[in-house]
């Protein structure tokens, strides 16, 4: 592990970019719906059978939600994050100690196994943690270099929710609590978002916004396509639910070409 990853715990640094320690305390919150097993679960059940006993390679592992669980599977699991706090949370699990991660940009990071990974993935919207179209494209490009022929790139992300926006609203709430505000805003012209969350704790309140860019199934198929891979499966989750004109999010698999 890089020596550079030991930094101060109490204090965000910039190259940890929005997932420095602050965000990496509180992050797995056993009572958050993510963590729950009906979410982990069916996602480390289908990415080990895309492993079929190779390799995985997660970008953005962070504290290891999905990545412990597919490694208690036997499916062997490197990780890429640029988030040296995340990873020290993943560190401290058991196991986390036993996976491998690079730490860098998962749209350019070159990990060791390069070529030789039977399933890449990125789950719970992590790719439109890239805020620019060439980035996205080059996430894509990068997972083909790492995968073997006939290797799948998985992504699980949401529809973008702009038919929840009325003529002149550019915002869509997701929760609002006496403490607890939060919402999504949205730019159509540049397809660019942030989730926005404001909370209120002894008095004392805080705001956080985080970007990202918004990005269609279609946009994604054709990234794929220029990485030399087609789309093989798209469903609504994890659990293989057809994918409907009311999905509000999808997970989709991409091959290779052999």
């Amino acid at each position: 592990m890089d020596s550079s990853e030991n930094q101060s715990p109490e204090s965000d640094a910039p190259e940890d970019g929005y997932f420095g320690a602050s965000v990496a305390a509180s992050y797995d919150t056993p009572t958050s719906a993510m963590f729950t097993p009906e979410a982990v679960e069916p996602a480390a059940d289908l990415l080990a059978g895309l492993a079929a006993g190779g390799p995985a390679l997660e970008f953005g592992i962070g504290t290891g939600r999905i990545a412990l669980p597919l490694a208690r599977r036997g499916v062997p699991v490197h990780g890429i994050d640029m988030s040296r706090a995340m990873v020290r949370k993943l560190r401290e699990k058991p196991g986390g100690d036993a996976l491998g991660v690079t730490i860098g940009d998962f749209a350019t990071a070159e990990a060791e196994g390069r070529g030789k990974f039977s399933v890449a993935y990125l789950v719970f919207n992590t790719i439109m943690n890239l805020t620019t179209q060439d980035e996205q494209v080059a996430c894509f490009r990068n997972a083909a270099d790492h995968l073997a022929p006939g290797g799948t790139f998985v992504i699980e992300v949401g529809v973008p929710e702009l038919r929840l926006l009325p003529p002149g609203q550019d915002a869509v709430p997701m929760q609002v609590t006496p403490t607890r505000w939060a919402f999504d805003h949205y730019d159509v012209a540049t397809q660019s978002m942030s989730s926005n969350y404001i909370e209120v704790v002894e008095g004392r309140g805080s705001y956080r916004s985080i970007p990202f860019r918004y990005v269609w199934p279609a946009e994604l198929d054709l990234m794929a396509r220029l990485a030399g891979m087609r789309l093989r499966d798209r469903w609504e989750g994890w659990g293989r639910e057809p994918f409907t004109n009311e999905s509000g999010t999808h997970v989709s698999v991409w091959e290779k070409s052999a």
